[in-house]
């Protein structure tokens, strides 16, 4: 679109648009998207130990499994929560527990402090990659 000035100049506009204003507004959501999608999926509820998906267990691992009554087994023996770090140290043959990776199996019925316990004793061992076992949800979807 021209126009004319006073001195009786014609002249165009500008007819550009300024783009960094828009990039400006995209990089604050995307930071702001980025900061709050962890918090929004901590209140989550999530039916635990049925799930819709489930990866087949295909390697040998150690699994350490906590009963209905809070007992502690590591395999098929059972083991007291304050041994489970060394029982899990040397299980592992090699001694190198930051690689190993276990299963842990829990009862729907145990507390999640018991489950805490556990989960606090593997780590202290060293082990961080963790594996929970669930069961997959019948047909019917219960």
């Amino acid at each position: 679109m021209a126009f004319t000035t006073a001195n009786g100049r014609t002249q165009s506009s500008l007819a550009e648009i300024n783009i960094t204003p828009l990039v400006d507004v995209v990089l604050v959501l995307l930071v702001i998207f980025m900061i709050t999608a962890p918090v929004l999926q901590s209140g989550i509820e999530v039916a635990v130990p049925k799930t819709r998906t489930v990866k087949e267990i295909t390697e040998q691992r150690l699994v350490v499994t906590i009963d209905r009554d809070s007992n502690v087994f590591l395999g098929d023996s059972p083991v007291n929560i304050h041994d489970l770090g060394q029982k899990l140290h040397d299980a592992s043959g090699s001694g190198d527990t930051v690689k190993q990776v276990i299963y842990l199996r829990a009862d729907e019925r145990v507390t999640f402090g018991a489950f805490a316990s556990v989960m606090d004793a593997v780590k202290q061992a060293g082990i961080t990659n963790i594996s929970i076992v669930t069961q997959p949800l019948d047909k019917s979807g219960k």
